[in-house]
């Protein structure tokens, strides 16, 4: 019931006061509307974009978007930026001033925003007071990005190529020195293959060749043969067991050095674009009509306080 009473003494207040408020509120909307004017504020167009990361992996426990976000936010990329559109002269910023690094991150944290989108992509925001250059900093945002990766990823894939190199270099001596371990064995003790050789060995030995090829058997050959086999048989089933292991790996070592010479030569990208920047065709800074309605409403309210200390002031003198 107090509130209610309260209420209508407010109405009755603001009633009273009617042509006051209007002409205050009139003339708060009229400044609201003269001052937010480009005379005033200079306007500031928006191109934004909205990308996702592409052909990287994340590092330790963060996500792609993650390290994407930190890579954006980066100094050089900053620096790149900065130098590209020599934006020291576009913010009309003295590059001999003390602060001058300082004020130049500052506005370009203001004028450029990068934040993580609730889809888990990366929005790029930039705002202007030049449309296309707005547009043109949001696309060397995604070029400086893509330049980033590409050198980080060239500098790690050299690496690693050095490391596939000196394997396959070591994997070619042992392949040569068992090569020569068998070329040692068929030379001079005619060993050449276990299974077949031990199967002619076997016949001729036994002399269960049959047909015109069986009065030809050269039994002393045979006999060394046969010889040499219960010597080096051991010798040779391990060396070509160990030149079949080798060689599969010397091939599987060579596909990922092939890949990794691929992945350093080829120019990749390391964004998908969902959404491109443009230059604005509307301004988005400032918000004309919203800064004269929330003047209107702070203007009235204000006036409103100042009214009810007077009508409180002359009361209290009245019961005087």
């Amino acid at each position: 019931m107090e509130n209610f009473k309260n209420n209508i003494n407010i109405l009755k207040l603001v009633f009273k006061w009617k042509i006051h408020f209007f002409i205050i509120v009139l003339l708060s909307i009229i400044c609201a509307a003269i001052f937010s004017g480009s005379m005033f504020i200079t306007p500031l167009f928006k191109s934004n974009a909205v990308v996702y990361p592409a052909n990287v992996a994340p590092y330790s426990d963060e996500s792609e978007t993650e390290q994407m976000l930190q890579i954006f936010q980066s100094r050089d990329i900053k620096d790149s930026i900065i130098k590209k559109f020599d934006l020291a002269k576009h913010y009309e910023i003295d590059p001999n001033y003390k602060y001058y690094y300082t004020t130049m991150l500052f506005l370009y944290g203001q004028n450029i925003s990068i934040s993580k989108t609730p889809y888990d992509a990366v929005e790029i925001e930039v705002m202007d007071k030049d449309p296309q250059i707005a547009c043109d900093i949001a696309n060397s945002i995604l070029d400086f990005y893509n330049k980033k990766i590409r050198k980080l990823h060239n500098t790690k894939s050299l690496e690693v190529i050095a490391v596939y190199k000196n394997q396959l270099t070591s994997k070619e001596k042992d392949l040569d020195s068992l090569k020569n371990i068998l070329y040692d064995l068929g030379t001079n003790y005619g060993l050449y293959e276990y299974e077949s050789q031990s199967e002619q060995i076997t016949k001729g030995f036994l002399k269960t060749i049959t047909g015109s090829n069986a009065l030809q058997i050269n039994t002393k050959g045979v006999m060394k043969l046969k010889e040499n086999m219960e010597k080096k048989s051991g010798e040779l089933f391990a060396v070509v067991q160990h030149i079949e292991h080798e060689s599969e790996n010397y091939g599987a070592v060579k596909l990922e050095y092939e890949m990794a010479q691929r992945f350093h030569t080829d120019k990749l990208t390391y964004t998908n674009v969902i959404t491109e920047p443009y230059p604005a065709d509307k301004k988005a800074y400032p918000i004309r009509w919203l800064i004269v309605v929330v003047t209107a409403f702070a203007t009235f309210f204000l006036s409103l306080i100042v009214v009810m200390i007077i009508e409180n002031y002359q009361a209290y003198r009245n019961s005087k």
